[in-house]
């Protein structure tokens, strides 16, 4: 099911970086962003966790971010380097990508590919390059901004592969 403002998250239950169990009871009674990404080296996913790294002290103390990987808990090691301030979660069977129709298309990853080529380059400066592709190319992000009370305030479902809500949209939610 496609979410939308108003729903409510069933129980989130998945590994994190260090491969303990996080449950999304974690963050009740805290505003959220809730990300769904693709593979752990896509260099367009590395540029934005380490653009909301970079921001995160512009956030509110109150406010938690979830990143949520489409890849294995092996695979999530080469998201350590960013000692991230964050949860960082492996999804690797998919199972949340399916339940939220978290979508994968060949002509939004083509899109994201031509049209956000620069963001490719500026990952790749940054060192973040794709060694391994051991998960869909095709996913397509989505960002979740969710109130203190665990329903959702608003839904951003990605036009292509490198497509998230604005910072400035995530910093005003979280001061809220």
């Amino acid at each position: 099911m496609k979410l939308k403002p108003g729903d409510k998250l069933e129980n989130i239950t998945l590994p994190n970086i260090d491969g303990i169990n996080f449950d999304i009871n974690e963050i009740k009674g805290k505003k959220t962003l809730l990300t769904f990404y693709r593979f752990a080296s896509c260099p367009f996913c590395n540029l934005r966790i380490n653009e909301l790294i970079s921001k995160n002290n512009e956030l509110d103390d109150n406010f938690k971010i979830i990143a949520v990987f489409d890849s294995s808990l092996k695979k999530l090691n080469y998201l350590k380097k960013h000692e991230a301030p964050f949860t960082i979660l492996a999804d690797e069977k998919r199972i949340y990508f399916k339940k939220y129709d978290i979508e994968r298309s060949i002509a939004k990853f083509i899109k994201g590919s031509i049209l956000k080529a620069p963001k490719i380059f500026k990952a790749m400066m940054k060192g973040f390059i794709p060694l391994e592709f051991k998960a869909s190319l095709l996913t397509i992000p989505v960002d979740i901004l969710i109130k203190e009370d665990g329903t959702i305030h608003k839904v951003h479902y990605g036009i292509d592969t490198a497509d998230h809500l604005t910072f400035k949209q995530i910093k005003d939610f979280s001061k809220r």
